[in-house]
């Protein structure tokens, strides 16, 4: 774990929302800086960018103003990264966590406050990178691995592009497709 937020030095009630954005940018510098300039747009820019598939120039991730960069540490391009806004790094403490499959990559927030109304004090944001196989279990990182059980609220930034029965009753399934995204449903129910 790597401490990379400064000790906080206001309340966490600077932070009437937590708007966060997940893309996955498919490698392309192109898209990673459309992506950025358009959220210099948007009334509240987001706190946390979770980017799935990052470009990357001899490992070294694309920089933005006002925001810090974290990523798996070499060896091997970057799959996941997450960019901190620097107005969150100056209100809140954190910590960057990297899992032991480098398609994962967690920020641990914390206050000593309440967290954005809710009666926690720590918030694990996790960005994942998906990869499909073609044979059992079809995918690079394990369900259980994802969607963990913690004492305070996660959330997972992935699009994962999940089709079962439960979410969408009327779409005709594969039986390879219903094994997959079984799998991911209970590893949900199974942390609720």
């Amino acid at each position: 774990m790597e401490n990379f937020f400064t000790p906080y030095t206001e309340s966490s009630a600077v932070f009437p929302s937590f708007p966060i954005v997940q893309h996955n940018c498919l490698g392309s510098w192109d898209v990673f800086l459309s992506l950025f300039h358009s959220l210099t747009m948007l009334p509240y820019p987001p706190l946390l960018v979770a980017i799935q598939d990052p470009p990357s120039r001899r490992l070294v991730l694309p920089t933005f103003p006002g925001f810090m960069s974290f990523a798996q540490p070499p060896p091997g391009r970057p799959r996941v990264a997450i960019y901190v806004s620097r107005t969150l790094n100056q209100h809140l403490c954190g910590s960057t966590f990297f899992h032991e499959f480098s398609k994962m990559l967690s920020v641990d927030i914390f206050s000593a406050e309440e967290l954005f109304g809710f009666p926690h004090h720590s918030l694990r944001v996790t960005s994942v990178y998906l990869l499909r196989t073609n044979r059992p279990p079809y995918s690079s990182t394990p369900p259980e691995r994802i969607l963990s059980s913690l004492p305070y609220p996660h959330l997972v930034l992935r699009d994962f592009n999940l089709h079962h029965p439960l979410a969408d009753p009327c779409r005709s399934l594969s039986e390879r497709e219903f094994i997959i995204y079984t799998r991911y449903f209970d590893a949900a129910f199974d942390v609720l």
